[in-house]
């Protein structure tokens, strides 16, 4: 296993895997135990804990890396950090999404934000001291963003906000949301504080990642005003497209690291697990199963790697995204649910991992986007006809 990973880093530079190591020791001495504790438990951490968990992160530029240096960034490129990321998520996928969230609500108030909006918004959440979610899913609403029934209602020098957003990640812990919502009959983002404008959230018990929050957030009449609207009032489509744009990619490097965890735990068994005489890696059914594994998740990688490069030349790569994000996640399904077969009974009882892998992996062809939709995106993208 040693050879086949350190084949698949000869690409990456020197720098690249030193910070790794470097990465890869202290997340796997610090995170690890949290993992069984927040799994024990069932629940996420809470407030204080994630910030600190955030900075610690930070140490290594996950929370900034996307960030120009003269914006208060780490300026990482991207490449570099979706290699960190990765790795996150290998040890822990559920901080891996609560990261992915507090770094592209860092990105979007850095890319939408004027200097007022960083100064009460980007700088804290660089330090660590606040936690923003972005909310922009509705019961009834997914993907479909342009259908928004949350509103935002101009009154005076103020603006409330009232509506129900739903599968909001960090919902629990933030103290600032960037909500999309209807104001004036278009689409645009509204950062509502919690402690001012006050809004309540219910936290939802999930199948996997029960150490990540995902909440369901109530707005009613929380108040805020029209210097809180996030870059153009009325731009909130085209700006949640192109958020999704970028964090597709992220949830399908989540699921590269979940999937690169459960092939290690299968190897491993595989070498020491014997039947029949001799290791049951050493059948060809087994092997038959770890080459398909490995194979199908050095390409979702390949690919998750090539969206990073797109984003990094700043080109429209919605078609690429979406590939890399349903290949990736419905590749770890897979291989996760091998890695459970390779353990036999083993592989459903909770003394193993991989039951927990399997777990992560499923929830994972849902979020920013299902399977189905991205499917939809490639299509209408090579036919230039909308099916939806």
């Amino acid at each position: 296993m040693e050879q086949v990973i350190a084949a698949a880093q000869a690409l990456y530079t020197d720098d690249q895997r030193a910070l790794l190591e470097n990465f890869r020791k202290m997340a796997e001495a610090e995170f690890t135990p949290l993992v069984e504790k927040y799994e024990g438990q069932g629940h996420p951490p809470d407030a204080d804990t994630l910030k600190g968990l955030f900075a610690r992160v930070e140490d290594f530029g996950l929370i900034s890396g996307l960030i120009p240096e003269q914006d208060g960034g780490a300026g990482i490129d991207h490449m570099t950090y979706g290699i960190l990321f990765e790795e996150l998520a290998r040890v822990w996928a559920d901080l891996a999404i609560a990261v992915l969230i507090q770094s592209h609500a860092v990105f979007a108030i850095n890319l939408l934000g004027n200097e007022a909006q960083k100064d009460a918004y980007l700088r804290p959440l660089l330090r660590s001291e606040r936690i923003c979610a972005t909310c922009i899913s509705e019961p009834s609403v997914g993907s479909n963003v342009r259908e928004i029934k949350t509103r935002a209602q101009r009154e005076g020098d103020k603006i409330f906000v009232s509506g129900q957003k739903l599968w909001i990640s960090n919902g629990a812990q933030s103290d600032c949301a960037i909500v999309v919502c209807n104001l004036d009959g278009d689409i645009s983002m509204v950062m509502v504080d919690r402690d001012r404008g006050g809004y309540e959230s219910r936290e939802l018990r999930k199948m996997g990642l029960v150490g990540a929050s995902t909440c369901e957030l109530f707005f009613d009449r929380a108040e805020t005003t029209p210097a809180h609207v996030l870059g153009k009032a009325g731009g909130g489509l085209f700006q949640t497209l192109k958020l999704f744009e970028s964090a597709r990619v992220f949830v399908g490097l989540t699921s590269v690291g979940i999937a690169q965890a459960a092939l290690e735990c299968a190897v491993k068994y595989a070498q020491e697990r014997e039947q029949h005489g001799k290791p049951i890696g050493g059948h060809q059914l087994i092997q038959g199963y770890l080459a398909d594994m490995a194979t199908h998740l050095d390409a979702a990688r390949l690919l998750c790697q090539r969206g990073l490069q797109l984003l990094a030349m700043g080109v429209r790569c919605d078609t690429q995204t979406s590939m890399a994000k349903w290949y990736a996640t419905e590749m770890a399904v897979d291989i996760a649910g091998k890695a459970v077969q390779i353990h036999g009974g083993n592989g459903i009882t909770k003394e193993f991992p991989v039951e927990r892998h399997f777990r992560n992996a499923k929830v994972m062809p849902i979020p920013d986007g299902t399977t189905e939709i991205q499917k939809l995106v490639i299509g209408r993208n090579l036919t230039g006809l909308n099916a939806f």
